[in-house]
């Protein structure tokens, strides 16, 4: 395999995943008037055992800035999805904990954004693809 073939590869993958995050987002304004991106906080908060986190944890799976998420869970503090809490155990930072309007939401919309996923993703793709891609993409991110 070529170093252009490498590059192409890459390519392909970066306009495949906008141009689906791209599709699951209007699946998601349009059905449940939900942007992608507060569900994709929703989703962190919901993978939690106790459905929050610290703001500096968020801030780092999110891949974003502190002051980018201040700004952000403010909208979504705003819907009523989320809620910030001190953290007691410190006293020193603060937690965004998933409301149970937000859990609702989040699962509401989660069913048709696992459809969507499936549909516009999954199944366009083999099992031998899909093994290949999870291994492909993990070895990845374990080596970056």
């Amino acid at each position: 395999m070529s170093d252009s073939d490498r590059i192409e590869a890459w390519r392909l993958m970066i306009t495949a995943q906008r141009r689906l995050t791209d599709r699951l987002g209007e699946e998601l304004e349009n059905k449940f008037d939900l942007p992608l991106e507060w569900y994709d906080v929703m989703l962190h908060l919901y993978e939690q055992p106790d459905r929050h986190m610290r703001m500096h944890e968020l801030a780092e799976s999110l891949l974003v800035s502190r002051s980018a998420l201040t700004r952000f869970i403010d909208k979504v503090e705003g819907a009523g999805f989320v809620e910030r809490l001190p953290a007691y155990e410190d006293g020193r930072g603060t937690y965004v904990a998933l409301t149970d309007a937000g859990l609702e939401a989040f699962t509401q919309a989660g069913r048709v954004h696992r459809s969507g996923i499936l549909e516009h993703f999954g199944a366009h793709l083999t099992d031998a693809e899909v093994h290949a891609l999870r291994t492909g993409l993990r070895r990845v991110l374990d080596g970056g």
